[in-house]
Formats: C-alpha cells, structure tokens, sequence
C-alpha cells in the first residue's frame, strides 16, 4: 500500500514537472506599439523602411582630376603653339626661354618668359598665375625680373575629334609693374584676348586677337594689338611642325603708328606619357622655333625659342 502511495506521488511530481515546462517554453507576444503605423483594411503588412547605402565622396584632388578630365575630353588634343595662345583649356607647367638677337647683333636672354601654372579649376573655365621672367641683356642695360601676370579664361564653346574638333575662348589677363632696373612696364596692364581654332583632320588652324591695354601713361606707353595665329600638323604619334604669324600693331606711344611682325616656324613633340596607362594625364610636350622679322620695324632680328610643357 505505501509502495503505491510513493509511486502515484511520484506520477504526479512528474506530471506537474512536464506541464510547467511546457508553459514556459510557450512565446508570449510583445505588446502592440501604439505609435507604429497599422496595416491597411486588406491586411497587408507595413513595408518596413529600407536605409539606402551610403556613397563615399572623392576627395578635393579626385574631384580635381575628373573635372579636369571631363573638361579637356570635350576639346581638340592639338599641343600648345609656341607663341600663339591656345583657343582650348590647359592645365600644365609651363616655361619658355628666349634668345632674342637685336639688329646691332646683341643677344638677350628671357627665363620664363612670363609662363609658369595654368590651372583648370571650374568647367570652362581657367586660371593662370604667371612667374616674373628673368631678363638677362648682356649689354650696358641691368639684368632683373619683369612683371608679374594673371589671366582668367572661359571656354565658350567646343568639340572634339568627333564633334566638330573646334574651340572658342576668351581670356581677360593683367600685368602689374614689379620689374626691376626697367625690365617691366612704367604701369599695370589689362590683355583682353579672343581665341578660335578649327581642326581638319591631322591639320588645325588657331588664332587670337587681343590687345595690351595700360591703365595709365597711356601716353608714354600706347597700346598694342596683337594678332596671332598659327598652323599645325600631326605626323606620326608625337611630332607636330607648325608655322605661326605674330604681328603687333602700335596705336599711341614712341612706336605710334608702326607694325612689327615675325613668322615662327617650329616643331612641338607631344604628348610622351609618364606612365603607360592612356587615360593618365601626366605627360611631356617640348618644342622649339625661330622667330624671323619680317617687317621693316623689328625690336629684333630673330628669336630662339625654347618651350617645355608637363601636363598633370
């Protein structure tokens, strides 16, 4: 009998054990939100918000390096002329040397020639900030620097090899009047410019008007208009002969009323790639030419010129 007793409690401690497990192994639902949004009369579930991923932005020099990119792809690839001021944008390092022969037979030289960075920071648009020239006579006159010169250009309208290869542009620069031992201006100067060019194929043309406008002296200094064009040639990958026309005309001043022009044969190698990659824009153009007078009034004979540009 007490067997029985002990096995019938020991039935229920079992039975009780297993009924409170499987109460506690029940999931009891959370409460309902009052603030979250209710499903519509048919019963569809809310859609729940979906977090769209998050793009990183380019630094300051990739953004540079596209707008770059994006801007110059839309133009010609022609190099830049020796003299005449090209009618695309550039963005280079630049420097040109000059040995100018006068009619006594006296050499001078020019460092720089008033070249130094041109920088494309917004579309259509560039800035160039010019290093004085260092002027070096070999005669009785002092040797020091020249002026130092900005220019601010907009590209109106262009295309490339496969649309219509042809660039218009205008440029608004200025000099300020730091030469020393007279190598710069008496005053400040303003250079307003217009740029076209037209390519045929290999052969392009390009040419400019602007002039070299004093902000006062007027008088003493006068004012030059400068035509410029020239004409080039693509031979082979790298090789680029060219011949130019660089004509000033004197309106006011000491040389009023005068015409001096010079005809610049020349030859530029560009572009030679830094690296092997096509789409990377570092590369090497140099050249060089001969100015030859061929007015009657000449500052000087004729003028070796040295040019070697790095694009970036």
């Amino acid at each position: 009998m007490k067997r029985q007793l002990v096995r019938g409690v020991l039935w229920l401690m079992i039975l009780g054990t297993s009924a409170l497990a499987q109460q506690a192994s029940l999931v009891v639902p959370d409460a309902p939100d009052p603030s979250a949004k209710s499903s519509s009369s048919s019963g569809s579930a809310v859609t729940p918000t979906v977090t769209s991923a998050i793009t990183e932005k380019p630094g300051f020099f990739e953004s540079w390096r596209r707008r770059v990119h994006d801007t110059l792809k839309q133009q010609p690839a022609w190099p830049i002329p020796l003299v005449t001021p090209s009618s695309g944008l550039i963005e280079v390092l630049r420097s040109d040397f000059i040995r100018q022969i006068s009619p006594t037979g006296t050499d001078t030289w020019v460092y720089g020639n008033s070249k130094g960075a041109n920088l494309i920071p917004w579309y259509n648009t560039e800035f160039d900030a010019y290093v004085p020239p260092y002027i070096q006579h070999n005669s009785a006159a002092q040797d020091g620097f020249g002026d130092f010169s900005m220019l601010l250009k907009y590209r109106f309208a262009a295309g490339n090899a496969s649309h219509g290869d042809y660039a218009i542009s205008a440029s608004f620069g200025g000099t300020l009047p730091t030469g020393s031992y007279k190598n710069g201006s008496l005053d400040a100067t303003v250079l307003p410019t217009i740029c076209a060019g037209k390519g045929f194929g290999r052969f392009d043309v390009q040419s400019s008007i602007g002039g070299t406008l004093p902000v006062a002296d007027t008088v003493k200094l006068g004012r030059v208009v400068v035509w410029n064009s020239v004409a080039q040639y693509h031979i082979g990958r790298y090789l680029w002969p060219e011949i130019e026309d660089n004509a000033a005309f004197y309106h006011g001043g000491p040389n009023d009323g005068r015409l001096q022009n010079f005809v610049t044969p020349g030859l530029m190698f560009s572009k030679l790639k830094f690296k092997p990659d096509e789409k990377s824009p570092t590369a090497l153009a140099f050249g060089g030419g001969m100015q030859i007078a061929t007015s009657q009034f000449h500052a000087y004979n004729h003028a070796l010129v040295l040019t070697v540009r790095t694009s970036f």
